[in-house]
């Protein structure tokens, strides 16, 4: 992950760090007496139905983290790109999305307050990216008053995880992982870290969902709960009956900023094999292939003859990637890689970013009705740009049949108007039917249809001949590739529902 919001204290969504301004205000750490190793926990609740001996086996290991930061004079125009994707996911959801509120003035120093957990007696300490980006220093706060300064081992923005190393004169308190993929909805967990920089802080709730997508990144599989964590719980761990770290407190969704109840850790069985890389080489570079990906759906599947609806539907690809050299094309599906098998866009996004650059794998892709295995290097991290390419014609038609939209040629005139450029090829959708399957299946009035079942179209007498054929094929849907807004997506019709 990039910082959630590293400087803003209110969102729809954002991690549970806390900013000030030139200054922090105090804050208490509750004191304990600190042991060289954790006490036994009886795990549960007690009879009594406390939590105590949990908290006071995992309280000394748990951490405040505060940084300081250069503010920036344009903090409230450089929100970074998690937090657009955050606003946009959110948007779609109808959950309003607030307008920043500058902090900063130019030249003043930030403060930045989080949470961590000390995972080795000798000092290693896990928190979040986000807490410690960009840091000019950075101090930990002990459970029981010590201020200690920090070094940053290694952190990796993609998956939000960074590890600090202290130098203590005598053995820390630990806490040890759990494993989350034993986590159930329901699941009674403890989040602690420093809300506000108050003071050590626990508070109890269950595990409210698994495997949440806020699509901020390819290792997006969240662990939603309830328990209340707000600014200054990020880094912080989330903590099971037995007193084991099985999450990351990273972010919340608050409209106000505060905890309304909704909270994002990361699962301890990913952040732990990510916290070792750190800790062995400091970075970690994440492969790259450089394809835009979508989900299959069954229509979608319909329309490509492929008899489940899975894998990942090859949007667009990037010129001179890693995927271009193998000869991915778009409307290729990606149903596997190496061994494992690809059934959403995020299987495949999480087994690129897991390999090495420079592996050599197969990659098997659905096209024209079959399998076809592609030899693909894995590259680094990169960012490729979504190209098309076609040519110009004029005429205006119905796509049959009865999908229900009316077609247009591209003329330079609605080239204009739609920031087209020639290269681009296809026929302008002039209107819609809300009453037929185009319409339910998300085309939109000005979308530019550049091929249909990945046979690329000119104008739009070849969309209608094209879905014609398609129909007297028995398909059960047809598959648009659309230009929209400078992007490129698959739509899916359905012939039955027409």
């Amino acid at each position: 992950m990039l910082p959630i919001l590293s400087k803003h204290r209110t969102a729809a969504l954002i991690g549970a760090a806390i900013i000030a301004g030139t200054a922090v205000a105090p804050f208490a750490i509750n004191a304990s007496n600190a042991a060289a190793a954790p006490a036994e926990t009886n795990g549960a609740l007690s009879s009594s139905g406390s939590f105590a001996s949990v908290v006071d086996a995992d309280k000394p290991a748990v951490v405040t983290i505060t940084t300081t930061t250069k503010a920036d004079a344009s903090a409230d125009d450089d929100q970074s790109p998690m937090d657009e994707q955050f606003r946009q996911f959110f948007e779609q959801q109808g959950i309003p999305f607030p307008k920043q509120v500058p902090q900063h003035q130019h030249g003043e120093r930030a403060m930045a307050l989080g949470s961590g957990f000390i995972i080795s007696s000798d000092g290693v300490i896990v928190t979040n990216n986000h807490v410690i980006d960009n840091a000019l220093g950075i101090k930990v706060t002990l459970d029981d008053g010590t201020e200690l300064p920090a070094k940053l081992i290694g952190a990796d923005p993609k998956s939000d995880i960074a590890v600090l190393k202290i130098e203590a004169p005598k053995p820390l308190a630990t806490i040890a992982w759990g494993d989350s993929d034993t986590l159930k909805l329901g699941d009674q967990i403890l989040a602690i870290g420093n809300p506000f920089g108050i003071g050590t802080t626990v508070t109890a709730g269950i595990v409210s969902a698994r495997g949440r997508d806020l699509h901020s990144g390819p290792y997006d599989d969240f662990i939603q709960i309830d328990a209340p964590i707000n600014h200054g719980n990020s880094g912080g761990p989330l903590v099971d009956h037995d007193g084991s770290v099985v999450g990351i407190n990273t972010a919340i969704y608050s409209p106000n900023g505060g905890s309304v109840g909704v909270g994002f850790a990361i699962p301890s069985d990913e952040a732990k094999a990510i916290v070792a890389k750190l800790q062995k080489d400091g970075s970690i570079e994440h492969g790259y292939i450089g394809v835009q990906i979508q989900a299959v759906t069954k229509d979608v599947a319909d329309a490509v003859g492929l008899n489940a609806s899975q894998g990942a539907l090859v949007a667009a690809v990037t010129g001179g990637t890693p995927a271009a050299r193998a000869g991915v094309k778009t409307g290729d599906i990606i149903t596997a890689l190496g061994s494992e098998t690809v059934k959403t866009p995020k299987d495949l996004s999480r087994l690129v970013a897991d390999m090495s650059p420079g592996a050599r794998e197969t990659l098997t892709v659905w096209r024209g009705g079959q399998s076809t295995d592609l030899t693909v290097t894995i590259g680094g991290n990169g960012n490729g740009e979504k190209q098309a390419a076609a040519e110009e014609s004029s005429g205006r038609t119905q796509a049959g049949p009865g999908i229900g939209i009316a077609l247009a040629d591209l003329t330079p005139d609605t080239r204009e108007e739609l920031n087209l450029p020639r290269s681009v090829t296809g026929a302008v959708v002039a209107s819609v039917n809300p009453d037929k399957p185009a319409a339910e299946a998300g085309i939109q009035t000005g979308d530019v249809i550049v091929s249909v079942n990945d046979r690329t179209v000119h104008n739009a007498g070849d969309v209608k001949n094209a879905v014609a054929n398609a129909a007297k094929s028995g398909r059960k849907s047809v598959l648009l590739l659309v230009e929209r807004g400078g992007n490129k997506i698959f739509v899916a019709v359905p012939f039955a529902a027409a």
